[in-house]
């Protein structure tokens, strides 16, 4: 069962198909889940306002804007309140993973739900849920050894899965 609350992170993101198949998934299931995405898509006319009634919120990725603490705030109001975050933050390679999924699971006190797509499996879905320790090193391991294995449409893109300030080893 789906937790009527949790922050659901999807990796990898390598594609724009991702969303659009995430989509599908998201109106065939049924399900209530609200995501995020940079706050440009939402500036395309006819596109942003589809977006928002899909259940889009825009970021600004370019500064800091409170965004963790709107989203705890969120998650305090509403009984049921799922949202899905790609750690990643981008299609492109990166060095590391945005920290703020894992902020936003701790500060809201919700489980993270860890949902991958497999294009060579042709496999997509929620696959764990971790009710997050607080020790970012052991969270992190628990995370790879999910998502090993895991390949997007680009692999070359996939980030290392690791955050910021951990070890460039550890991923």
């Amino acid at each position: 069962p789906v937790p009527a609350r949790c922050v659901l992170i999807f990796y990898p993101h390598t594609s724009n198909w991702d969303t659009a198949i995430g989509l599908c998934v998201k109106f065939m299931i049924g399900l209530s889940i609200r995501f995020a995405g940079k706050d440009t898509l939402f500036k395309v006319p006819f596109l942003g306002p589809l977006l928002v009634r899909w259940g889009g919120i825009p970021v600004n990725r370019r500064e800091h804007t409170g965004f963790i603490e709107q989203m705890t705030a969120e998650f305090r109001r509403n009984a049921e309140f799922r949202l899905a975050l790609a750690p990643e933050g981008t299609r492109s390679r990166t060095e590391h993973w945005k920290s703020g999924f894992y902020h936003l699971a701790r500060a809201a006190d919700v489980p993270l739900a860890l949902g991958f797509i497999d294009y060579p499996q042709r496999m997509l879905g929620v696959g764990a849920y971790l009710d997050l320790t607080g020790d970012p090193a052991t969270d992190m391991a628990r995370i790879r050894a999910f998502y090993a294995g895991k390949r997007g449409r680009h692999p070359e893109n996939q980030s290392p899965i690791q955050l910021r300030d951990e070890s460039p080893a550890a991923g």
